[in-house]
């Protein structure tokens, strides 16, 4: 079973009502086309199933829906809220605008509200700096000189996304790291290549490991989300192109994206709504590809997902800690 997001590696929590799928508070349906998603309430991203019984919960949340109220609905999305507290999302034919504000429009404007949120939070924190330097007379303007100093080098030196590689290994880029993010047409297969920076080193990645890694990256990259009219400028960019792969070919062709020094491909030079784009595309790509026979590369994703929470929550724990509860885990308790 699925228990951690793919994106943000966070717990999925668990419903009490989907007997073949107890996974998640909010799940996305389409009966049509037997998709199931859980979504993330911590990142807001949609984690597709590949379960074998994604039918039978599918069916499951179809009747659910039906004895549920509905909260909101269009001619092709609605939303309902079991008394169990689960949230469901029944899609039916959407064209692509309607689906991504629903999809991609909730969570970007989730993580909107959030940096904004956080910025508010920052600014009141340096405020009582100074107010406090203020009342005893001493330090606040040194304190109002380097607070941006301080904000800037806390910002800097937090961990904002982990990449398991292929050879094993896991890379913890900051923010400096990730604006030597770049995308380039490909030499050797795939759709682009990646470079990615970490401190004064480059890493170049390409293939299915480079798809897979920049659609973790890119989360992070739009941090701050989106404005309903910018996610359907997003929508609109794919829309322009036809597909979500035309739309990432065009990306990563041209001298665009420019650093500097005139160095082309940085995705921080990229108008807000095309990263949003990236993002999306980059999502339904792996999602297409999984559903037309290559199911194994969407476990392996939930899989690399499981992997890298353990290895978080390992990275709290002092040496030696597994081996002590193995020895002394309590005897089990015979029931009979």
């Amino acid at each position: 079973m699925y228990h951690t997001c793919m994106f943000c590696n966070k717990p999925l929590g668990e419903n009490q009502v989907v007997e073949h799928f107890p996974v998640g508070r909010r799940l996305a349906f389409d009966s049509a086309r037997g998709r199931l998603w859980v979504v993330c309430r911590k990142c807001e991203r949609w984690n597709l199933t590949p379960i074998e019984e994604r039918w039978e919960a599918v069916e499951t949340c179809e009747r659910l829906f039906e004895g549920t109220r509905v909260r909101a609905s269009t001619e092709n999305v609605g939303i309902a809220k079991h008394a169990e507290g689960l949230e469901l999302v029944r899609i039916g034919k959407p064209m692509r605008p309607e689906f991504a504000a629903w999809r991609y429009g909730d969570q970007f404007g989730r993580r909107r509200k959030r940096a904004l949120l956080y910025g508010v939070g920052g600014t009141a924190v340096l405020g009582g700096l100074v107010i406090g330097g203020a009342v005893t007379g001493i330090v606040s303007g040194a304190l109002l000189a380097q607070s941006g100093s301080f904000v800037n080098a806390w910002q800097n030196g937090r961990t904002l996304v982990k990449l398991r590689t292929d050879d094993g290994r896991v890379l913890k880029l900051k923010n400096p790291d990730l604006l030597g993010t770049r995308l380039r047409p490909p030499t050797d297969g795939g759709d682009f290549l990646l470079e990615v920076r970490k401190g004064k080193k480059k890493e170049s990645f390409e293939g299915e490991e480079a798809e897979r890694l920049i659609g973790l990256i890119m989360p992070k990259m739009n941090r701050s989300g989106g404005k309903s009219a910018v996610v359907q400028s997003a929508v609109t960019e794919i829309e322009r192109l036809g597909h979500p792969d035309a739309f990432l070919a065009d990306v990563v062709t041209g001298d665009r994206f420019r650093d500097k020094k005139g160095i082309p491909g940085y995705i921080n030079k990229m108008p807000t709504q095309t990263k949003l784009a990236v993002e999306m595309a980059l999502h339904e790509e792996q999602e297409r590809r999984a559903l037309e026979g290559e199911l194994w590369r969407l476990e392996r994703a939930w899989e690399q997902a499981e992997e890298i929470a353990d290895i978080a929550d390992n990275l709290l724990l002092p040496e030696g800690t597994e081996k002590f509860l193995e020895e002394n885990r309590p005897p089990a308790i015979d029931a009979s």
